[in-house]
């Protein structure tokens, strides 16, 4: 009997990796991309223990990752020609590995997706490029995906793994506002600064009105990103014009301190784009069709834990499945409801939360006003003994499972 098909819509991060786990789990997927070939959008991201211990699963793939991890988490502050050292903390993978398993590994989107996406086709995965997904009709057993372009394909069920301009979601619950936060966040590439030589450090340096977090990528190599309060700024992550960068370069923010203003000047691809909120959807399913990611659950990215959300998303989607249809069968679409209802039921409430904590840590990190901004600086000094806070990082990091259930 033909394996179960399963059309995945999305090769970004989350797309390859679930069809890694449906492929080895019996099922046939396929992934539907609307670019036409793996874009180089984004900067980079923090893997993190949690998004790593899923990853673990797809046999030599974390061993492949194309990133560096860092030694130390240092919270400075540049405020009033005055340059503080607010927290120092080992965050070794030394150190990672004894309290969580995993290190803590900052990777280029670009590099990571090219990982993915080549470790997909290894196992087999057919990736379709420049197929934008834009109707989706459901029958009894199956749902037909219509693409821009007119061509047509159908599976048994369907997962939008298109992230945050998602059409899957668009198609199910239709268009949202999105309302701007007064936020906008821009970021490059650079290579390490003086300041920074022979220290592999996460570095979170603080301002008046703004914040920076920086971490290496490479041996030689830092993505950083500014977020400051301004007007209006589109959601498009593309990378300013030549002026426009040259501009960012001979601004102020070049005289930043601890390495912060040589980052800045050195930026390679800087991108500009404003952070928006959407509202929180109640439900991520609808009939044979379910959301996962940023897709369902869009996040601004002051925790860090997009992608390793994501990956959590797939671990509990992939034991349910396993745990509902162990035969990896065709799936009734009442089997489906159950598996889609626990998933949401499960992960709706704790995404929404990080979403909520991501919001939080962003309107803490840039505040404005040089009381304010001390006032800022000592809850971030007094944090290391915030008990609480620990254990909510704990308990963060070392999700989402002890021992797997796949």
């Amino acid at each position: 009997m033909a394996n179960i098909r399963v059309i995945v819509v999305g090769a970004g991060i989350a797309g390859p990796v679930l069809a890694m786990f449906l492929k080895t789990r019996g099922y046939d997927p396929i992934i539907y991309e609307r670019l036409p070939s793996p874009g180089e959008g984004g900067l980079s991201f923090m893997l993190q223990p949690n998004g790593l211990r899923v990853l673990s699963l797809i046999p030599g793939l974390v061993e492949e990752i194309p990133g560096h991890s860092p030694d130390r988490m240092i919270h400075c502050s540049s405020l009033d020609g005055k340059e503080d050292i607010l927290v120092d903390s080992d965050i070794s993978p030394n150190t990672m590995r004894e309290r969580f398993g995993f290190p803590l590994i900052g990777v280029r989107r670009a590099d990571f997706q090219r990982l993915l996406i080549d470790t997909a086709e290894r196992h087999g995965i057919e990736i379709i490029w420049g197929h934008q997904a834009i109707e989706f009709e459901q029958s009894e057993d199956a749902v037909e995906v219509t693409f821009a372009n007119g061509t047509k394909d159908t599976a048994s069920f369907v997962v939008g793994c298109d992230g945050l301009h998602s059409n899957t979601r668009i198609a199910l619950f239709g268009k949202e506002k999105a309302d701007f936060t007064g936020l906008a966040q821009f970021g490059g590439l650079s290579p390490t600064p003086p300041a920074l030589q022979g220290r592999f450090a996460l570095v979170n340096n603080y301002g008046n009105g703004r914040h920076m977090v920086s971490y290496p990528v490479a041996e030689d190599k830092h993505s950083w990103a500014i977020t400051t309060r301004e007007a209006e700024v589109k959601e498009d992550w593309k990378t300013q014009n030549v002026e426009q960068q040259d501009e960012i370069r001979r601004g102020p923010l070049s005289a930043w301190g601890f390495g912060a203003g040589d980052l800045v000047k050195t930026g390679q691809k800087i991108v500009k784009y404003g952070l928006y909120d959407r509202p929180e959807l109640k439900s991520w399913f609808k009939g044979r069709i379910v959301l996962l990611g940023d897709a369902a659950h869009p996040t601004s990215p002051h925790l860090g834990q997009g992608a390793n959300q994501a990956f959590e998303d797939i671990y509990h989607i992939m034991r349910l499945l396993k745990k509902y249809n162990p035969s990896a069968g065709q799936p009734s679409t009442e089997l489906l409801s159950q598996v889609f209802t626990d998933y949401q039921d499960l992960r709706l409430p704790r995404t929404s939360e990080l979403v909520r904590g991501a919001r939080q840590q962003g309107e803490a990190r840039v505040i404005e006003g040089t009381d304010a901004c001390r006032a800022r600086n000592e809850t971030i000094r007094a944090g290391t003994n915030n008990d609480a806070a620990r254990m909510a990082n704990y308990e963060l990091l070392s999700g989402p499972f002890k021992d797997s259930e796949l």
